[in-house]
């Protein structure tokens, strides 16, 4: 790993951001997002991929659950959106950094003159010293929320590997409710071994992706696998780590074994 400025984009799931009941968990947010201000304090490059928009929306709504009707979702994903970035313009404003959101939609990073216009916008933002906050557009993209469709993005954790390589990134953390890819599922196996570093995304580390996680969120292990392909294929590392002990971000910047590395083709190479 390189000890020198990285460009890093990390990636954050619902789960992490919000409480049980779906309203928004600030004292972790506080925490992600004092480390992230520190991180670029210390001259690296920061992208930061939320999600939570849906989750947040249905608990703003006084909606008793995550509405079914996409148009539903949308609307509330449209208001959590809304909310969340106000929280977080107002917590990265304390320690003096500034912020900027950036939604997107397949159209966006499928279509050649599109994503070199978004490349663009990253690199000006990232040049003044600003910290892009991305998400899907879920108001007008149904990819993540409508199953059944085809999809380019469709989760948050293809998303970030798709914004990392855009950006040309150096490594791209997804930080989620997990310590990481597990031999057999923790959860039924109690002597289950976490894996450190994955060099090759083999048959026997594709069949221990599970289903979705928690009603919040949308991904599971399988997203993050899929976005390890991707992230391993563009020439940069990814690693899987648990989003309740934000401070583990320095040592895994530093390449030290916290949760699941998958390192890129270009360093095996």
């Amino acid at each position: 790993m390189k000890e020198n400025k990285q460009r890093i984009v990390v990636k954050v799931g619902t789960s992490t951001l919000t409480h049980a009941s779906g309203s928004l968990d600030l004292r972790s947010m506080d925490r992600l997002v004092r480390a992230l201000s520190d991180l670029h304090g210390m001259g690296h490059e920061v992208i930061f991929v939320t999600s939570g928009a849906i989750a947040v929306g249905t608990e703003k709504l006084g909606l008793s659950e995550r509405p079914r009707e996409l148009r539903m979702k949308q609307a509330a994903a449209a208001v959590g959106q809304c909310r969340m970035m106000h929280i977080y313009d107002k917590l990265f404003s304390e320690y003096s950094q500034s912020v900027a959101q950036i939604l997107l939609t397949g159209d966006d990073v499928e279509d050649p003159g599109r994503a070199e216009h978004l490349r663009g916008t990253f690199s000006a933002l990232l040049e003044m010293g600003v910290i892009p906050v991305v998400n899907e557009n879920d108001s007008v993209s149904s990819a993540e929320i409508e199953t059944g469709h085809h999809k380019v993005l469709g989760d948050n954790d293809t998303l970030s590997a798709i914004v990392a390589g855009l950006c040309q990134a150096d490594l791209l953390v997804l930080l989620s409710d997990i310590d990481g890819l597990y031999d057999a599922d923790p959860k039924t196996h109690p002597g289950a071994r976490l894996l450190h570093r994955v060099e090759a995304l083999t048959p026997e580390i594709l069949e221990m992706a599970g289903g979705a996680g928690t009603w919040r969120g949308t991904g599971g292990m399988a997203t993050k696998l899929s976005a390890a392909r991707i992230a391993m294929a563009a020439g940069f590392d990814m690693v899987i780590a648990n989003g309740a002990r934000t401070e583990d971000l320095y040592g895994i910047v530093e390449g030290r074994d916290i949760g699941t590395r998958f390192v890129s083709q270009r360093l095996n190479a």
